[in-house]
């Protein structure tokens, strides 16, 4: 079920539960939503324990050191000793900016609407 053996980064995502199908890991290299050790990595590259994985999930990087190699799915609690994650904390709540959003197609704000959002923006 594990070795130190080289493993494709795809299959690997996958057994550690960082996606949900491996067809979901492969799109993600295709994307280029995958480095290792820096380098944009393919579904097929090998990774070996003690490769830095980065791998961007939902806007966010994910900075992940391959302790053991999976080829197959395993429970939460191993999968969790397989890797090493580095990820930096999300900043605060309250250091992200509110971004004002209006709905697509509304068209142009009124003049209230454009009053608000200038508010908001502290202007």
């Amino acid at each position: 079920m594990s070795s130190d053996s080289p493993v494709r980064i795809d299959a690997w995502l996958w057994a550690v539960r960082q996606f949900k199908t491996r067809s979901a890991a492969t799109a993600a290299c295709r994307a280029g939503h995958v480095r290792v050790n820096g380098e944009r990595a393919k579904a097929a590259q090998s990774v070996r324990p003690g490769d830095e994985v980065r791998v961007r999930i939902d806007g966010f990087d994910r900075m992940l050191v391959v302790r053991r190699t999976l080829v197959k799915r395993v429970s939460a609690t191993i999968a969790a000793t397989a890797l090493e994650d580095r990820t930096p904390p999300p900043p605060p709540r309250e250091a992200t900016t509110i971004v004002p959003v209006r709905d697509r197609g509304a068209g142009r704000p009124t003049k209230r609407e454009r009053r608000d959002l200038e508010r908001l923006r502290g202007r």
